[in-house]
């Protein structure tokens, strides 16, 4: 896996680049050429790995979501966190997210409903819907973790948090809250909340209006805001 086989917008390979020479990186690319050598279904397909960062430059970026590994379940995972292709049913998580979603900024004009679930329009807008772990073997949730995606994964928060400003991040359950533990809350917004998992999202998630304070902060800060209704 080097930085030429790996479809990148040139502000991303400006920025991160150097990691893909790293030895994690290296050892990394060994593991998923050996899963696809054991005939293994990994999902998002090869293509849409980096899907996330292809869809939008770095410069451009306004407002992070993070996730943590790919849905496993077949035809559901392209690269996006909480994201599911068109046609593709929710997935719980993204139904509470929806329901939140209404209940902050819906109106008897504007809601979002469970016929659609991808998220491309939000990437489009400048949300960068960033996975942890960007890979992950079918049926087994978390299989690739602990494999040098974490590595990759914090190099790209912590340099956005030193290379731009006045960013919104919004970190949903802990896993979420560790990984953006290094976020300067000087220099940009972070909102925190539970994960929006029908385990969780009844404990704060629900009601915690970071939709709507996401705008706020963006048009404080000069930025147009996200319409958070545009899916597909």
């Amino acid at each position: 896996m080097t930085e030429d086989r790996v479809r990148l917008r040139p502000s991303w390979k400006a920025a991160l680049g150097a990691e893909f020479d790293k030895s994690y990186m290296t050892a990394l690319r060994q593991f998923l050429v050996g899963e696809k050598q054991a005939r293994k279904v990994i999902y998002p397909k090869g293509e849409n790995i980096f899907a996330a960062l292809e869809l939008i430059s770095f410069n451009e970026v306004k407002v992070v979501i993070i996730g943590q590994d790919p849905y496993h379940g077949p035809g559901q995972a392209h690269g996006l966190c909480f994201s599911v292709p068109t046609g593709v049913p929710q997935p719980p998580s993204l139904v509470n997210i929806f329901k939140e979603i209404n209940d902050d900024l819906g109106s008897v004009d504007r809601t979002l409903d469970n016929t659609r679930g991808c998220l491309v329009p939000w990437a489009r807008q400048g949300v960068l819907l960033l996975n942890s772990v960007l890979t992950v073997e079918c049926g087994r949730a978390g299989s690739h973790q602990g494999r040098g995606w974490e590595t990759f994964t914090d190099c790209i928060v912590a340099t956005l948090n030193t290379s731009l400003s006045g960013l919104v991040f919004m970190l949903w359950g802990g896993y979420a809250h560790k990984k953006g533990a290094i976020v300067d809350r000087n220099r940009h917004c972070v909102l925190s909340a539970p994960h929006p998992s029908p385990l969780s999202a009844h404990r704060g998630f629900f009601g915690c209006g970071h939709f709507s304070a996401a705008n706020r902060y963006l048009e404080g800060h000069g930025q147009t805001p996200v319409d958070w209704f545009q899916i597909e």
